[in-house]
């Protein structure tokens, strides 16, 4: 144990007496917030730490997407295709607004004739804004790539940054805690993608910017704390809403559960924290009004998800089983146990969930009243959120129950209704890492420590993340990336592509994205598309709107091959009718089947129908096109 850390005494404002730190805690500061102040530790040994995580989390961030960048532009995520090419839409989008000038959180480009609204969406305009100048010189794609790619490596380093400079003592407790809270299952099951869920690194600077408000400061300091802190929700927010809304949720659960555990701020501090969360809310109002009034109140804006919150829910067994992408996965130990494979927010593993757990029981009986108060706190919060993860009614092993849960009195409660609570269990695995960390922070105090190191090392082994998997991607027709449809189609006019463009179907509105980062950006729209909008059950929310006879016909033939019997007269005057109210007259279908995409298995069927319901159609360039008087 290490004996060079001066001892500090401190006092609490309520009388409490804390203990003083010893050589194996980290010291409090004067309102019992554990900070990282040991003299033993020196500058280099720090550089070193630091170091050391930033290799760490390049190596992982290598090994989850090097398998797109060997060629960013034809390769894509294989479980979630759909997903990157609505985040490549959206960078490419918001490239050309900055270039144009045009409004970034509307578009009448997608769901012609009507458009979409893009606030209600994760429109990424603050990212989009900074990689401009990258989207326009070297695509959209490799723009994606080096978003997602520096979001999954800066998250964890942040988490590192906060703990070891703020909570814990020792950098090996402070690296395991952030690479977890960086690489947990649900975070890298998310990343095949996802780059939303993925860009978690401005939260944790939030959260240490909003707990320095607490320190009484001079006026100007405590304004330019407030102004930091607004900007940062501000970009939070455009990076993604449902995180920035998870980590407010996160902080007044465990703010929440700190005082009932007996935790008292002292008045000075009080004042100083409300004037500081004061400024900070009016500077991210002043930046977020426009977008936030266009999300609640603006034209094709919704309320409530048109996801069922029952289905989206964690399973009560997910928790201890494995992920499909960590070692126990790929050795056949996977669980399958989530909605789809993007949503493994749990799946800690047994072995996981008992180092969890021991090391923050460790961390609660090894610690002054201050840190114990701190951790009683965070492990409440834990069962909190593990219990509303669960959704409104328990599932276990896949079977649905109609067991209520606490999570059915807030179905209806405004943010909750838009939310899916499966992924509250992001919440639980952030919890967990710092609570892993704390744990470690005091292994010394156990008789083993080294045996309990080991056995934390096997266990966090078992869900050590493998490469995602990738695939080949068909690149944009010719026909579309050379300008030749300038020739049936002027910009601002419909292209109607087949397969029709959707959330399983995104071909089409992957050529509305190359148009959009090249040349002067001028581009055709499309009907429906990949986006959220209004028209769900109960007046919630659906993706892309409500379908169109013809779209579900050619969607169901793409997709599941499934065609009619006979194609009739009344479905080629409805096929035609559709072009009409999306108000175009040009037909496009690429020549060859492709890569990469949902409905190549179905080409030769989906081409007779479309030939059935328009007409027999002419080659031009790679595409078949259809001209419908």
């Amino acid at each position: 144990m290490s004996t060079t850390q001066q001892r500090r005494p401190a006092t609490r404002a309520d009388g409490d007496a804390r203990a003083t730190t010893d050589g194996d805690a980290s010291a409090t500061s004067t309102d019992g917030v554990p900070t990282s102040t040991s003299a033993g530790r020196g500058p280099t040994n720090r550089r070193r730490a630091d170091a050391l995580m930033v290799a760490l989390s390049l190596g992982f961030t290598a090994v989850l997407v090097g398998g797109l960048w060997s060629d960013p532009n034809h390769r894509t995520f294989t479980i979630n295709a759909s997903d990157q090419a609505l985040f490549e839409w959206m960078l490419a989008f918001t490239a050309d607004a900055v270039r144009h000038g045009h409004d970034p959180f509307w578009t009448t480009l997608l769901n012609a004739p009507g458009g979409a609204n893009l606030a209600v969406n994760t429109s990424e305009t603050v990212l989009g804004c900074l990689l401009a100048p990258v989207t326009l010189l070297f695509g959209p794609s490799v723009s994606y790539l080096g978003a997602i790619t520096f979001a999954i490596f800066a998250t964890p380093v942040a988490w590192y940054l906060l703990l070891s400079r703020t909570v814990v003592e020792r950098p090996a407790a402070a690296i395991v805690g952030a690479l977890f809270c960086g690489f947990a299952p649900g975070l890298v099951s998310h990343a095949n993608g996802h780059l939303n869920f993925a860009s978690g690194y401005l939260v944790p600077l939030i959260v240490w910017r909003v707990a320095a408000m607490r320190e009484p400061t001079r006026p100007g300091r405590r304004l330019r704390n407030g102004l930091i802190v607004g900007v940062l929700v501000a970009a939070g927010y455009s990076l993604g809403g449902e995180t920035l809304f998870f980590a407010a949720l996160g902080c007044a659960v465990v703010a929440a559960c700190w005082l009932t555990a007996g935790h008292r701020e002292p008045r000075s501090h009080v004042v100083a924290f409300g004037t500081g969360i004061a400024i900070a809310a009016g500077s991210a109002f002043v930046l977020l009004g426009y977008p936030l009034w266009m999300q609640f109140f603006g034209t094709g804006s919704f309320h409530g998800t048109g996801f069922s919150q029952s289905i989206h829910s964690e399973d009560l067994l997910a928790y201890g089983a494995f992920p499909a992408r960590s070692v126990a996965g790929v050795l056949g130990l996977h669980g399958n146990l989530a909605i789809n494979p993007t949503e493994e927010n749990s799946f800690f593993g047994v072995p996981v969930l008992v180092a969890v757990i021991a090391l923050a029981m460790l961390a609660r009986r090894h610690a002054e009243a201050a840190r114990r108060r701190l951790v009683t706190a965070l492990i409440g919060a834990t069962v909190i959120f593990v219990v509303l993860s669960l959704g409104p009614h328990l599932k276990v092993g896949g079977r649905q129950t109609w067991l209520p849960l606490p999570y059915l009195l807030l179905t209806d409660v405004p943010l909750f209704d838009s939310a899916l609570p499966g992924r509250l269990a992001l919440i639980v695995t952030t919890l967990a890492g710092v609570l892993l960390a704390l744990g470690l922070d005091r292994l010394p105090a156990v008789r083993r420590p080294r045996l309990a190191a080991v056995a934390t090392g096997l266990a966090l082994a078992t869900i050590l993340p493998v490469p995602l998997l990738t695939m080949d991607r068909s690149g944009v027709p010719h026909f579309i990336s050379s300008g030749r449809w300038r020739d049936y189609v002027r910009p601002g006019e419909t292209l109607v592509p087949v397969p029709p463009a959707s959330d399983w179907l995104p071909d089409g509105q992957r050529w509305q994205t190359a148009m959009l980062a090249t040349g002067d950006g001028s581009t055709f729209r499309i009907p429906a598309g990949f986006f959220l909008g209004p028209g769900g059950p109960d007046g919630r929310g659906r993706i892309g709107p409500v379908p169109r006879p013809s779209f579900t016909l050619l969607h169901d033939v793409a997709i599941l091959g499934q065609r009619p019997l006979t194609i009739t007269p009344a479905m080629r005057a409805q096929a035609r009718a559709d072009v009409r109210y999306w108000g175009g007259n040009v037909i496009v279908m690429p020549a060859e089947r492709g890569t990469g995409n949902r409905w190549h298995g179905h080409y030769a069927l989906l081409l007779g129908v479309a030939t059935e319901l328009y007409g027999r159609p002419t080659l031009v360039d790679d595409v078949w096109l259809w001209r419908v008087s």
